[in-house]
């Protein structure tokens, strides 16, 4: 979620939970969502980005993106199959 949040653009941490919630309908707690972002640091998948205030933007890497990309067509096949099974027979 956090990756599709950054794919629109630089976000800090609580404009990602916003957007998250608005487009997931889930609220993720500070903890979860800075934990997330360590990990994703680590990975190489988002970097921290200059900022003009106290607030920590971030964004999404080539790598990133790339990977993203592979989950959300891991999910369309996914939604596509289920989709498929749901139709009355």
């Amino acid at each position: 979620m956090v990756l599709a949040s950054l794919a629109e653009g630089e976000k800090h941490g609580y404009a990602m939970m916003e957007d998250i919630e608005r487009f997931a309908g889930q609220r993720l707690g500070p903890g979860t969502l800075y934990g997330a972002i360590t990990r994703l640091e680590e990975r190489g998948w988002i970097c921290a980005v200059p900022s003009v205030d106290r607030r920590q933007p971030y964004a999404i890497t080539s790598e990133g993106r790339q990977y993203l990309e592979t989950q959300v067509a891991a999910l369309e096949r996914v939604l596509k199959t289920a989709m498929g099974r749901l139709k009355p027979a």
